[in-house]
């Protein structure tokens, strides 16, 4: 069963998250704002959810980033403060904001109210597809596949969850294996949603604690997992949510039994996506 994220508000997962989080502020928080640092979705959803409950937000975004992106945040009434990645760190450039102004700090992944909002897609995949035996996500942070996992096994312990990265941001997969977090410099993939350099300090024990394993995928196989989803399925995915497609496609994970896939976005240029799919 596929789980396709790109149907939700904003056009992906992050929007439970943002949501879950900006929903339990208090209101002397609520009044004072929030800010948030992302490379689009995680921005897009906080900009939205603060749009729903009334909430100021500043968005701290690549100014090299998607233009649709960009575009969506800025839609939907956030500040957008944009940043130099070559010369600028995005998570102190939102503490120094949230320093000046009094606002709450929204992390994209590392917060165990954002985990738990995202873990939703867990609850809803396992009552809606029944018994599984193996649940793939896309890891980049690690908050998805954390509330998924956590959410899946609590539900139905025997499944298995396994995690999946682009072969050239696999910090997750190498820091499973080496027992705990590993940096791997400048994440390099056409999946912007899963450049993350490093595991979540808080993700990470509970990613170690109950995944299966953490595979990687090469580009060309992204591609074409998301070339099969719109010619197929008729869907248009981004590459970060194709990757557990591709995993499964490629043969790199288990293909028996029951088979639960979360295709966690569909955010992408109509030109980006063109060109990828000619490539």
């Amino acid at each position: 069963m596929l789980k396709p994220e790109s149907f939700q508000r904003s056009g992906s997962f992050k929007f439970r998250g943002a949501y879950n989080r900006l929903s339990q502020l208090t209101e002397s928080e609520r009044a004072a704002g929030v800010v948030a640092y992302s490379s689009g979705n995680h921005g897009a959803a906080v900009a939205l959810a603060a749009k729903l409950l009334g909430i100021p937000a500043v968005i701290v975004a690549p100014a090299t980033g998607s233009a649709l992106k960009l575009s969506a945040i800025a839609g939907y009434g956030a500040q957008l403060r944009p940043y130099d990645p070559a010369s600028e760190r995005r998570d102190e450039i939102a503490e120094a904001i949230a320093a000046e102004r009094s606002m709450t700090i929204i992390r994209p992944f590392d917060d165990y109210a954002v985990m738990a909002g995202q873990g939703t897609v867990g609850l809803e995949l396992a009552d809606q597809a029944g018994p599984l035996d193996l649940v793939l996500a896309p890891v980049g942070g690690g908050g998805l596949i954390a509330g998924v996992a956590t959410a899946v096994k609590g539900l139905q312990p025997g499944a298995a969850v396994i995690g999946v990265e682009p072969e050239g941001a696999g910090d997750t997969s190498q820091s499973v294996r080496a027992g705990h977090r590993v940096n791997i410099g400048e994440p390099v993939t056409i999946a912007d949603g899963l450049r993350a350099s490093e595991p979540g300090e808080l993700t990470f024990p509970i990613n170690s604690r109950l995944l299966e394993d953490v595979v990687t995928v090469p580009e060309s196989e992204i591609i074409d997992a998301m070339r099969f989803c719109f010619t197929r399925l008729k869907i248009v995915i981004e590459p970060s949510g194709a990757v557990p497609l591709a995993a499964l496609r490629a043969g790199l994970v288990p293909a028996a039994g029951r088979i639960g896939v979360v295709l966690s976005g569909g955010n992408i240029d109509p030109s980006d996506f063109a060109a990828l799919l000619a490539s």
